[in-house]
């Protein structure tokens, strides 16, 4: 029986299923810890995989580039998976036409808090522009994320990085510090885990209601879009800006 399992180890690593079945395993494994810990934040699947995935790679000595050949195909689905949250924003096109307003004011102060919260953690503690351009995008989804980076000169592995502390933390403490706060309304929920935690958040937030899940998917949505465009514009205002004095 050992033999068999050495045989099909030695057969698996190299093969690019190797990072296929390591993601899928890490997942289920992650899902079945939050059930057993009954669904506490901190045993958000996401984290439980990340870090299993982590020691899998350590122990067995894998490069990750060797691991993402495997795992290229669930990188793919990202981009499916986010544009599948149109589904639930069709549901509650209604509800989120009457609030329009309000919306559009709390995405555009979100959206607004999340970048400057992160340039200025990189300007606190001394970052260089590779740095600054690499976070500038930490609050859009993981696909987004990577065009802003390159687009911006920055390093997409440093901007997905980002991307997941900032989704995993939200959708560990999000709806824990709101209701600290008071606040069970679907709807601001929704819109701040989209704003801060993108597609994890999102994830999170069907989790806790199905309306602050399609808040969640239109926050996302719009944040990734406007930024995907006032990033690159405002890096080149102040490179030219830059340039005149």
């Amino acid at each position: 029986m050992n033999v068999l399992w050495i045989d099909f180890w030695h057969w698996l690593r190299p093969s690019p299923l190797f990072g296929l079945t390591l993601t899928l395993g890490a997942f289920a494994l992650g899902q079945v810890v939050a059930r057993l810990c009954r669904s506490h934040p901190l045993a958000n699947p996401l984290l439980l995989a990340t870090i299993f995935i982590v020691a899998v790679l350590l122990a067995t000595d894998v490069p990750y580039a060797d691991y993402f050949e495997g795992a290229k195909f669930m990188h793919f689905l990202l981009g499916t998976a986010t544009v599948a949250l149109a589904v639930p924003l069709a549901r509650h096109t209604p509800a989120l036409r009457k609030d329009f307003v309000r919306i559009g004011a709390g995405i555009l102060v979100g959206m607004t808090v999340a970048t400057g919260s992160a340039l200025a953690l990189v300007w606190l503690f001394g970052g260089d522009a590779t740095v600054l351009r690499s976070l500038a995008p930490k609050s859009v989804t993981t696909p987004i994320a990577i065009g802003i980076a390159e687009r911006l000169g920055g390093l997409p592995s440093l901007a997905v990085a980002s991307v997941m502390v900032a989704g995993i933390s939200g959708a560990i403490f999000g709806i824990p510090l709101l209701r600290r706060m008071r606040i069970e309304d679907p709807r601001i929920v929704g819109i701040a885990l989209g704003i801060t935690s993108h597609g994890i958040g999102t994830a999170r937030a069907f989790q806790f209601d199905v309306k602050a899940g399609a808040y969640a998917a239109l926050g996302m949505a719009v944040t990734g879009a406007l930024l995907a465009v006032i990033l690159p514009l405002c890096f080149w205002l102040y490179s030219r800006l830059a340039a005149l004095f």
